[in-house]
């Protein structure tokens, strides 16, 4: 059950010494147990394990998972300051900004970041106070810490090529299915590449065997699903050649009896993989051909065709930035804009695909940057109200992007914050080719960027 605001164990000392010291895993314990919740119980209303739990309330894992720290305060009903978060009824923040931090905290990123005429020696003390913010953040610690290792694929490099897995102790139903498809959502859209990258090969055996016990189109469904998340994975680490794979192994999944809107989004797939190995042409047919298509379907609900079709002309119009196309660019991002107008808001129907007003943004800006207009980009940015974008994936690809376009022109203390801010919502985001190489030219400013060092080697460009 749910504590109430007037519950006594507010009030107890043991409650008192967890808020004085900071402790959130305490105050989360304390409160569970007045709530006669076992900790399995809390895991199962908040989509942790009961291992994971016991972690967090012992302090032997950090507890920075935004969306996590929201459930838990959610189903305790735990004030939300006392875990780190802003109050349930703070004004919502202006365009560009993140969530407002807690008292006595150091904002990483805010509406200054774009705005002129800052003197240069608040700049430095703040971006010294930025830096060991994001550093004490990402890494529990003031003390700066080497690059992650880069997460191994060989399991699922193993699963390609064998074609089986290993499902020790877990019998294939819809609902061990349905789990395997809601855990990798969230490792993904909270940057967990690591975590994701173990996993996914027993959870693409697991529902490629439910399929052998008769249920093909949820199997189907399922599998196309977990080898799309599979695709954008091998693409954030780089792996071009493993994404075509993983790529073509969602859509013949998908063919094999998933529903219209699986088939298209796995066509995304194929074509965000046909770009990335500079098949520019060739990708935005396959993306644009599967929009048409899904434009004549009936079968799914419009709000889902809407954010599926969407995404694909968004898509579609950042590969022809890439190859350097402006008309047929702009003339794409207009058809996802006129999508997201219909939808009039930021949805994600389907569980999966996250689509609206906020999503084309985020494409206008990226593909600014791609066709050399960088102020385009900024003011772009500008009205992006990051606290409305769903994942710590999805702000960290903001703030990377915002990066890059300060980068291009010319201002590198902004497109350092950037990149702090990017590392604060996702550590794991920031370990990307692009953020090195980014980081790599700042550190010729390193008098004037206070931090940046030890920032370059958390993200691995001096290794």
């Amino acid at each position: 059950m749910a504590l109430h605001d007037t519950h006594p164990i507010w009030t107890t000392p043991e409650m008192r010494d967890a808020i004085a010291q900071g402790d959130p895993g305490a105050v989360v314990r304390l409160a569970r147990r007045a709530a006669e919740l076992t900790q399995a119980q809390l895991g199962a209303a908040t989509g942790y394990t009961a291992a994971s739990i016991s972690r967090m309330e012992r302090g032997k894992q950090p507890m920075r998972d935004m969306l996590l720290l929201q459930r838990i305060a959610d189903a305790l009903n735990i004030p939300r300051q006392l875990l780190g978060l802003a109050g349930r009824h703070a004004p919502p923040p202006g365009p560009g900004t993140v969530p407002r931090p807690p008292a006595g905290a150091t904002r990483v990123a805010g509406p200054d970041l774009f705005e002129e005429g800052e003197d240069p020696v608040r700049r430095r003390n703040l971006l010294a106070g930025l830096a060991a913010t994001a550093t004490g953040t990402v890494l529990g610690t003031a003390s700066p810490g080497p690059a992650a290792a880069r997460p191994a694929l060989t399991g699922l490099e193993d699963l390609l090529l064998h074609r089986g897995g290993d499902l020790t102790g877990t019998e294939p139903t819809r609902q061990t299915v349905t789990a395997a498809l809601d855990a990798s959502r969230r490792d993904f859209g909270t940057c967990r590449y690591d975590t994701l990258a173990r996993a996914l090969p027993q959870r693409i055996a697991l529902a490629q065997a439910l399929g052998r016990e008769g249920v093909v189109e949820e199997s189907a469904t399922a599998v196309a699903e977990l080898y799309s998340t599979a695709t954008r994975l091998c693409i954030k680490l780089g792996e071009d050649g493993l994404a075509a794979v993983t790529a073509d192994r969602a859509l013949t999944a998908a063919l094999s009896g998933a529903d219209a809107l699986t088939i298209a989004e796995a066509h995304r797939m194929v074509s965000s993989s046909w770009r990335r190995q500079g098949h520019y042409a060739r990708a935005t047919d396959v993306a644009v051909t599967a929009a048409q298509h899904l434009a004549a379907d009936r079968t799914a609900a419009e709000t889902q065709r809407l954010s599926v079709q969407g995404n694909l002309y968004a898509t579609a119009a950042y590969t022809a930035a890439k190859q350097g196309d402006r008309h047929t660019a702009h003339t794409l991002i207009r058809e996802a804009e006129h999508a997201a107008k219909r939808l009039g808001q930021d949805q994600s129907p389907s569980g999966t695909v996250f689509f609206g007003p906020s999503q084309v943004r985020l494409h206008q800006i990226s593909i600014s940057h791609l066709l050399g207009d960088a102020g385009q980009a900024i003011d772009h940015a500008r009205h992006v109200n990051t606290e409305l974008l769903p994942t710590a994936e999805r702000r960290a690809r903001y703030w990377i992007d915002v990066a890059r376009s300060f980068d291009q022109w010319n201002k590198p203390e902004r497109c350092y914050r950037a990149l702090l801010a990017a590392e604060h919502a996702a550590p794991q985001e920031v370990r990307r080719t692009a953020v090195r190489t980014m980081t790599a030219g700042l550190l010729r400013h390193d008098r004037t960027l206070p931090g940046v060092r030890s920032f370059a080697h958390r993200v691995g460009a001096l290794t």
